[in-house]
């Protein structure tokens, strides 16, 4: 997450290109969103399983970051891929997400949702339980979750492709008023979300799922990326901001 924002800020100022950031994570870790409740997490389960937290710098709900494929596009606002309003935005990174689906063989969708009175009123602590506009779904089941940080540097999306493995998993570690609903969470959940695995019937390798979203984002968004590392600045920068930021219990249970 600091290495994220920490190219936010350079982009923002103009000393990097825009960036796209494909990752995993070890340990797991789940992740909440900028302006979730803390109080959502179940910090004894989260503890037995050693697995990490994290507030990440974009919106959304939590996210448990194992078996998957992280992505992260920055720039500038001047940068025409990322212009316009966050809808705008999210349907044109949208387009590269499906065509890298395609690519893998996986016809998928990403549709404005229809507005209603409850849209907003989701007490669920889980991202993947229900798609945003122009989130990418399967057959109506959630399959990629993105959410998006604005700043005065300009935009970071994030998003998760769940490869494989159990996505009942992070209701294990979030809170809820008994052991039935946390059931029944974990029911729904797999009836509205699915991995690669779960649609194709086989496993796709990591890093055969990164070169399909690095070919698709260049060829949808017509831009050219080259691979490189950051800069002393910027590691610079991520450091000071993961002692700043992201491990200090100050950010994490700001909410």
């Amino acid at each position: 997450m600091a290495v994220d924002e920490a190219i936010l800020e350079f982009a923002g100022r103009g000393e990097v290109e825009p960036t796209l950031r494909l990752y995993s994570w070890e340990p797991a870790c789940l992740s909440i969103g900028y302006a979730q409740p803390f109080a959502d997490v179940d910090t004894k389960q989260l503890n037995l399983k050693r697995w990490q937290v994290v507030r990440r710098p974009t919106g959304g709900r939590a996210i448990l970051h194992i078996d998957e494929l992280t992505y992260s596009m920055i720039g500038a606002f001047s940068e025409p891929r990322l212009a316009g309003s966050v809808l705008e935005s999210y349907q044109r990174l949208s387009t590269a997400l499906l065509t890298a689906l395609q690519t893998l063989g996986i016809s998928a969708q990403a549709l404005a949702k229809e507005k209603s009175s409850t849209a907003s009123i989701n007490p669920n602590p889980v991202c993947f339980e229900v798609p945003s506009d122009y989130e990418i779904t399967y057959q109506g089941r959630k399959l990629i979750g993105s959410a998006q940080a604005r700043r005065k540097e300009g935009v970071l999306q994030h998003g998760s492709l769940p490869l494989f493995g159990d996505l009942m998993r992070i209701t294990q570690v979030l809170r809820y008023p008994d052991e039935d609903a946390r059931n029944a969470a974990a029911i729904r959940l797999l009836d509205r979300a699915i991995t690669v695995e779960g649609v194709l019937g086989h496993l796709v390798p990591w890093d055969i799922a990164a070169r399909a979203v690095s070919e698709a984002f260049q060829s949808a968004l017509d831009i050219e990326f080259f691979q490189q590392d950051l800069s002393k600045a910027e590691e610079a920068r991520a450091q000071e901001l993961v002692v700043e930021k992201y491990a200090s219990s100050t950010w994490t249970n700001r909410v």
